[in-house]
């Protein structure tokens, strides 16, 4: 059995109410519930969240109810707790999953076929941990990050001489080559992987050690309101608009 867990919650200090906020005419989570759903791979849909109007959303797409902790539901909470929290109540309400697809509400930029993508690159590899979505974002490189020092003034934040000497270190935003980002629009992982997350690389440990990219563009999780034009243009981009998804033509699970 694969699972597909979603994860989110009531409470959002930087965009209120982001996770049902509409966007082509659908709330936002609608985006990651359709993939799950219409994927040929998933068997069962699960939402961890404290919040009914998202558990209304995600009921609408046959999703099983799981009760997110009030420990689990604040700004400081962590995400890789929420889904090891969720894992953990999918396995005792009897079902032991082979792999599990990790979605957000928040991150509406996923298809169906990344998600199998993701599934079919984990059963051809054993030795993988996960498939993660990363979309290149040069511009970001951790070369032209800077931070605010003590005297007000910008400085690396990464201290230069940390970096390889061979790295050239340019205003050239392509220098480095691509940088890519986990950009949280699905994380397929092996169950190892949420039953210790101490084996998993820091910042997001539920990825395991060995990480399989699935490259797309443009991926990213709402946070604030002015990143929504850019998840209307991403949509768009790949086939939906406010009377039609890119599934309509497929025989699937999905309510639109």
């Amino acid at each position: 059995m694969i699972a597909a867990l979603i994860i989110g919650r009531k409470d959002s200090a930087g965009f209120p109410g982001k996770n049902v906020f509409p966007v082509l005419g659908r709330p936002l989570m609608a985006y990651p519930l359709l993939a799950a759903a219409y994927s040929k791979y998933v068997d069962e849909i699960y939402c961890s969240t404290d919040s009914e109007e998202i558990w209304g959303v995600a009921k609408s797409f046959g999703a099983h109810r799981i009760e997110r902790p009030p420990e689990l539901a604040t700004r400081e909470a962590l995400g890789e707790d929420a889904f090891a929290h969720g894992y953990r109540a999918i396995v005792e309400s009897g079902r032991r999953p082979e792999l599990v697809v990790l979605l957000f509400c928040n991150a509406p930029t996923i298809l169906a076929e990344t998600i199998e993508a993701g599934i079919e690159g984990l059963r051809n590899d054993p030795s993988l941990d996960s498939a993660v979505t990363v979309s290149p974002y040069n511009m970001w490189s951790p070369i032209r990050a800077r931070r605010i020092g003590p005297d007000g003034l910008l400085h690396p934040f990464v201290p230069l001489e940390a970096y390889q000497p061979f790295m050239q270190i340019t205003c050239d935003r392509d220098s480095q080559g691509d940088v890519y980002f986990a950009d949280m629009s699905v994380c397929v992982v092996r169950p190892r992987c949420l039953e210790d997350l101490s084996y998993g690389v820091l910042p997001q440990r539920w990825m395991g050690q060995r990480i399989l990219p699935l490259k797309q563009w443009g991926g990213l999780d709402v946070d604030y309101q002015w990143q929504i034009p850019m998840v209307e243009y991403w949509l768009r981009d790949h086939g939906f608009s406010e009377d039609r998804t890119p599934y309509d033509l497929m025989a699937g699970r999905g309510k639109d």
